[in-house]
């Protein structure tokens, strides 16, 4: 499989402004709309900070894991708000249903994700980032573990540190772009951002195994640290299927539905799937090797970032040379909210699709 040779950004360019933060505002627009991902070198973010974040959540997956094959209770599901806050167990999120997208691609372009898709087999947390509008502050509340001290101020520091490389990245694209710097990065203040690490089980699955069935993510960038373990797959605008592999002390970005809605098509939400693959199983029994004692999960240190609530994501008229074709029509005018509350439904996460 061909490894997506996307560039790094340089963030300190533009953060410090520095001659170069044309240059590298050019590259964000240029990756987001050939890749869908963007892969950053953000100076205010160590190595060291995502190694200590995936410590926290091995630990935590692998503790609950435990709990969960045992028919023992997850205090910190919350199934009634539609997995919101706290923990998802395995095998409840499924991606949307993208067969006929997909059903014309052949070889090693080629989702190895079934069709339709099954539940996937990975396991999530989700924790509020972020001020909220006064309306939406009581909405959903974090759930902190009894049995981790250090969570509150772990899980705070993580995703504080995402939205501002986030926010670095819209701006550095709407700059790209020649429209107002803080074109999308105002649209995202006091937005639903959700830090929403992942785990996999790799001890209790193998090869083969679909953590995250192919799709695309319901929200605007979506950015992680580098995973301990490959297997993470994107698709091109052309249809090419690559792997992605993230240097280390970069950050990875992809692009979400709401950056599509707003560009009006121009920026594509980017089409991924996570698989257990020979690679990842010759990582496991490397870090077996290594450490036998140490959890195998495959964490992703993922947050989501949005746009408010209450604004609207018809494409912006300030790039209506940059549209597709037919672009109001099928990015019709529909508030962030509304938009969320329709993806949700599609993967299952919503009370009013729990049976379909």
């Amino acid at each position: 499989m061909e490894v997506c040779e996307a560039p790094v950004i340089d963030v300190a360019a533009f953060l410090d402004n520095t001659e170069e933060k044309e240059a590298e505002c050019q590259k964000v627009l240029e990756s987001l709309k050939d890749y869908g991902i963007l892969i950053m070198k953000d100076p205010r973010i160590d190595e060291k900070d995502n190694e200590e974040y995936i410590d926290l959540l091995e630990n935590y997956f692998e503790t609950r894991g435990e709990m969960f094959y045992n028919n023992e209770e997850l205090k910190e599901a919350r199934p009634e708000i539609h997995y919101q806050v706290g923990v998802t167990p395995e095998n409840v999120e499924k991606a949307r249903n993208h067969c006929k997208r997909f059903e014309d691609y052949e070889g090693p372009n080629k989702p190895l994700s079934e069709c339709p898709p099954e539940h996937d087999a990975k396991w999530r947390y989700f924790w509020h980032i972020g001020e909220r509008p006064e309306d939406k502050k009581a909405l959903y509340e974090n759930i902190v573990p009894g049995d981790f001290p250090e969570w509150e101020t772990k899980m705070n520091k993580w995703g504080n540190m995402m939205i501002g490389a986030c926010t670095a990245a819209a701006e550095m694209l709407a700059v790209g772009l020649g429209i107002d710097q803080d074109t999308f990065s105002s649209r995202m203040n006091l937005g639903p951002h959700l830090l929403a690490p992942t785990g996999s089980d790799l001890t209790k699955n193998d090869k083969g195994t679909v953590f995250a069935g192919v799709h695309y993510d319901l929200n605007f960038l979506t950015i992680h640290g580098k995973s301990r373990y490959p297997g993470l797959f994107i698709w091109l605008k052309d249809g090419t299927k690559m792997s992605v592999k993230v240097p280390d002390g970069c950050l990875l970005i992809q692009s979400g539905i709401q950056i599509e809605w707003l560009t009006g098509g121009f920026i594509k939400a980017g089409f991924h799937e996570v698989v257990y693959t020979d690679a990842t199983k010759e990582r496991v029994l490397k870090k077996q090797e290594e450490n036998p004692d140490h959890p195998v999960w495959r964490v992703s240190s993922t947050l989501f970032s949005h746009i408010r609530h209450d604004v609207s994501l018809a494409p912006l008229e300030c790039i209506s040379d940059r549209w597709d074709e037919g672009a109001i029509e099928k990015y019709y005018d529909i508030t962030s909210e509304e938009k969320t509350i329709e993806e949700l439904k599609a993967i299952n996460l919503h009370t009013d699709a729990a049976e379909e």
